[in-house]
């Protein structure tokens, strides 16, 4: 990795010079460049690795130029001390029962949490703040679920993770929060420890292994969440929420924490890329007005705040849950059904206990979309 830093940071100085010189320079200029670098240690990376720290140079590249155009204030790139990544694409590895063999670097043991499915076109091989993993990416055929005949309106918030149009509720864990307290002291205790000393290390990687924890918390609800939603519904409604809009736009601290923890990006990418494979359809709406109009009547409440938790119309004198309300308004945005009396039944609350276990209405544990 350290060897694939070097790299990178010479093609970069190549970039680099080439825009002062006034030269254009492209992806192939450098890749041809490759070859020819003289970086020590270099023969010991599998060249189609080195080949993806190029296009990971140029990806950054473009990122940086994209932000511009679109008005952001940015940098230079920054030269690496050390890649995450060693990237095998499509080529360099071979698996043998629980063996990994990579080009280059040899057998390596590889604990797998499960059974591989379909081709196999990459290994990605990352060092994180717990250890060593192999990411595997693979093709495989799309496997369309049995029709359920049901559709559903799904409201993402910040109290709740979800309300659905059918009435249930799954908590939204605010895992960081529980951690926050921890987070703090570490940083603390890490801002009076000298850089580089055995002491910061050792609390680096304590900082490190804390964040990965709530990372990893929240990634694994969220498959499952999804999961069961693709598994229950042909057809899934959801609003198409701008969460970097939604966090610039909100004067509370608290709230922009909840609304980045809440991973809203990452469960619309999760729910899309599985109702896809399973044959389903998500659809995404308008979210204006969707918490502010009455499901029953259609009257809009201009006035309602976040700090309304319950949705009351002074036109109708329907009463009801504000992010139920919501959600019932995505359904009907989505599907074009008419309106329908709002159902005043007790909501079926999911808290993450039972969430984290798989345990929502209709799924064994075992199912999997």
């Amino acid at each position: 990795m350290q060897i694939e830093a070097k790299v990178y940071n010479a093609l970069l100085d190549v970039v680099n010079n080439a825009r002062k010189e006034g030269r254009m320079i492209t992806p192939k200029d450098t890749q041809s460049m490759l070859k020819d670098l003289k970086i020590e240690g270099k023969e010991l990376v599998y060249s189609k690795a080195l080949q993806m720290v190029n296009n990971q140079l140029w990806y950054n590249i473009n990122s940086l130029h994209e932000l511009k155009k679109k008005g952001k204030k940015v940098g230079k790139l920054r030269y690496e001390k050390i890649m995450k990544i060693i990237n095998y694409n499509q080529s360099g590895f071979n698996i043998d029962g629980d063996k990994l063999i990579l080009s280059k670097i040899g057998e390596i043991k590889v604990l797998f949490h499960r059974s591989l499915e379909g081709e196999v076109k990459g290994v990605i091989i990352k060092k994180s703040a717990t250890g060593w993993y192999a990411i595997f990416q693979v093709e495989v055929e799309k496997k369309p679920l049995e029709k359920t005949g049901k559709v559903v309106g799904i409201d993402l918030g910040v109290e709740e993770l979800v309300t659905t149009s059918d009435g249930v509720v799954i908590e939204n864990p605010k895992v960081f929060d529980k951690v926050e307290k921890r987070i703090k002291i570490l940083q603390k205790s890490l801002s009076r420890k000298k850089k580089g000393s055995r002491n910061y290390e050792k609390v680096r990687k304590k900082l490190a292994k804390t964040h990965e924890h709530v990372k990893n918390l929240m990634n694994d609800y969220i498959h499952k969440v999804t999961s069961w939603f693709v598994e229950q519904y042909d057809e899934i409604y959801v609003e198409d929420l701008d969460v970097k809009g939604m966090v610039e736009d909100s004067n509370s601290k608290t709230l922009r924490k909840h609304i980045l923890y809440s991973n809203f990006s990452k469960f619309m990418s999760y729910l899309s890329y599985k109702a896809e494979r399973a044959g389903r359809r998500v659809v995404k709406v308008d979210p204006r007005n969707t918490s502010r109009t009455c499901a029953k009547c259609g009257y809009v409440k201009k006035d309602l705040t976040l700090l309304d938790r319950v949705f009351s119309c002074p036109k109708c004198g329907c009463t009801v849950d504000r992010d139920y309300n919501a959600s019932l308004n995505i359904l009907r945005a989505g599907s074009g059904l008419p309106r329908e009396p709002v159902d005043r039944k007790p909501l079926l609350y999911i808290p993450f206990s039972k969430g984290v276990y798989s345990k929502f209405p209709g799924r064994s544990r075992k199912s999997s979309p």
